[in-house]
C-alpha cells in the first residue's frame, strides 16, 4: 500500500464500549497508509472494546486524554461506534467540544455506525447529508442531517460516514481517499 497519509496525525475519540473491529480496521487502513494514530480517550490507562455491543473483545490503551488534546495536534479524526462509546462520549464536556472544534476546523472527520451521536451532540449534523446504524437516524434527523440509509459510504464535504462494520471495507477505502485529499500540513 502507498504511504498517502504519511505525516499524518489522526486522533481515534473513543472509551469503553468501542466496537473493536470498527476502531481496528480503520486504525489498519489509515497506519497502513502510512498515518499516526492516537486513541483519544476520557481517562487514562485502557479502554474496553466490545464485539456486536454484547461481548468483551479486548482494550485499547489510551495515548492521550481529550481534555489535553487539541484539534491543532492533529489533521483528521476518526469517531468509531459501538452503542455505550458515543453514548457516554456525547455526555462529556471536553469530548463534545473536541468534536465540535474539528468540524469547524474543516479538517476531515469519518464516522461509523453510532458513531455520529456525538456528531449530533456537538451541533456538527444540522444541514449535513450522512449516513449511520439504523437506530440512531431518526436522532440525526432530528439534529438536522439529511440522513442516506441506502449507501455503504456518504462523504459530505470533510465529512465521511458509514453504517456498520458490514461497510468497513468501504468506509477504510473512503476514509483513506478523503484523509489523503485533505491532508495540509498543521502550524508549528
Amino acid at each position: 500500500m502507498t504511504q498517502v497519509l504519511r505525516g499524518m496525525r489522526v486522533a481515534i475519540l473513543a472509551t469503553d464500549g468501542v466496537e473493536r473491529v470498527e476502531l481496528d480496521r480503520p486504525r489498519g487502513a489509515l497506519e497502513g497508509a502510512g498515518a499516526k494514530t492516537e486513541i483519544v480517550s476520557l481517562r487514562h490507562g485502557e479502554i474496553q472494546a466490545r464485539q456486536f455491543d454484547l461481548n468483551a473483545a479486548g482494550t485499547f490503551p489510551v495515548d492521550r486524554l481529550v481534555a489535553d488534546a487539541s484539534v491543532d495536534d492533529y489533521h483528521a479524526l476518526l469517531l468509531p461506534g459501538g452503542t455505550m462509546n458515543p453514548d457516554q462520549l456525547r455526555m462529556d464536556r471536553d469530548a463534545v467540544q473536541f468534536v465540535k472544534d474539528f468540524m469547524a476546523s474543516g479538517k476531515p472527520v469519518a464516522s461509523i455506525c453510532h458513531g455520529p451521536w456525538t456528531l449530533a451532540e456537538a451541533d456538527a449534523v444540522r444541514g449535513r447529508r450522512l449516513t449511520s446504524w439504523p437506530s440512531i437516524r431518526t436522532d440525526l434527523r432530528n439534529a438536522g442531517a439529511e440522513v442516506v440509509g441506502d449507501q455503504e459510504v456518504v462523504v459530505d464535504g470533510q465529512l465521511v460516514t458509514s453504517r456498520g462494520p458490514a461497510d468497513l471495507p468501504a468506509f477504510c477505502a473512503a476514509v483513506v481517499e478523503q484523509f489523503a485529499q485533505a491532508q495540509h500540513p498543521m502550524p508549528g
